[in-house]
């Protein structure tokens, strides 16, 4: 229908401007053109000069990888998991259901990093489109425990409108650990398997949950296979994502306590961030380094690397911070 009525619109216009010397009407028609381009819902030229939801699909997978191999330092695991998540989701025409991933680690291991690099690389030719990637803030958004009823009406009416609006959304909620229990089950309509909710369909929406919980048992356990000398990139994934489950299910402070998202297996993936060692954490100094534009001193990388890798006390093997005060950390050294 849309190229009919195009077709109607450029035959149309040379008999409308007859009186047009050629010149004026090739320039004429060019704007028509342009014009056409930009008032057309989803053309290229619109989605490349302004905000609008890319129907189509165009992540690109490869560059993905490229991407959160050279950005995202010590985390095997989570890139392995990601990828494979948003490879099956992009895959499929019509999902069943939306893609939900709950990331888990100590502070500082890249929870947000990912989910960045995802929001950067999920539209078209790399233009963040903010519109349709929608961060919630539990400190900011949700921060009265006496609201939640209210709370609960606004995030439904959020996601609802949203994915209305832009099927191809992405909503991610950090600091999932502070979030006030049952809040997030509010949402539980719109991430199972259903061909639609009220007339909207959520199958190609994205949910990114960031929690601190279950950080303490990922890093027990890379610190055991470190112990046995055993590689942290055999540890079996699909076995820490079911302790995962059951650990942040049962802990008070993971946003998912007693949570029917969780009762209910509305989570496809639970990506657990590794705590990062001291050769990650100087890679994290080199790359703020050449940020600000200045040398790599070896020197000063290890001494804020070392300063950094604090656990456990006898074998200060990772940082308990992971790179959060990095930056902060070379500002003082610099």
């Amino acid at each position: 229908m849309k190229l009919l009525n195009a077709a109607v619109f450029f035959i149309l216009v040379p008999t409308l401007v007859p009186a047009l010397d050629p010149l004026s009407t090739s320039i004429f028609m060019g704007g028509a053109a342009v014009a056409w381009q930009l008032f057309s819902p989803h053309s290229w030229l619109k989605c490349s000069l302004l905000e609008c939801c890319n129907m189509k699909d165009t992540l690109n997978l490869s560059v993905l990888k490229m991407d959160l191999d050279q950005k995202v330092f010590g985390q095997p695991l989570a890139v392995q998991t990601v990828l494979r998540a948003l490879s099956a989701n992009m895959h499929s025409k019509r999902p069943r259901k939306p893609l939900v991933m709950s990331f888990h680690g100590w502070t500082g291991t890249g929870k947000s990093f990912v989910s960045s690099i995802i929001a950067e690389n999920l539209y078209q030719l790399h233009i963040p489109r903010r519109r349709f990637v929608h961060h919630f803030s539990t400190v900011l958004h949700f921060p009265h425990l006496s609201h939640v009823h209210l709370y609960k009406d606004q995030l439904q009416n959020w996601i609802r409108g949203n994915v209305s609006a832009c099927p191809r959304s992405l909503f991610i909620f950090s600091e999932m650990d502070q979030m006030p229990h049952g809040l997030i089950d509010a949402i539980m309509p719109f991430l199972g398997y259903h061909e639609e909710v009220d007339g909207v369909y959520y199958g190609k929406a994205i949910f990114l949950f960031l929690n601190n919980a279950g950080g303490d048992l990922i890093t027990e356990i890379a610190l055991d296979y470190w112990r046995m000398q055993k590689r942290k990139e055999n540890i079996p994934v699909k076995m820490l994502q079911s302790l995962l489950s059951e650990e942040v299910f049962r802990n008070t402070n993971s946003g998912f306590f007693h949570s029917q998202l969780i009762q209910k297996n509305l989570i496809d993936y639970f990506v657990p961030f590794l705590p990062l060692e001291y050769e990650h954490v100087k890679a994290c100094v080199r790359e703020e380094l050449r940020t600000r534009g200045h040398p790599e001193d070896e020197d000063l990388v290890a001494e804020i690397a070392s300063a950094m890798t604090d656990h456990p006390r006898e074998e200060r093997l990772y940082s308990s911070k992971g790179c959060k005060t990095v930056a902060s950390r070379v500002t003082l050294s610099t």
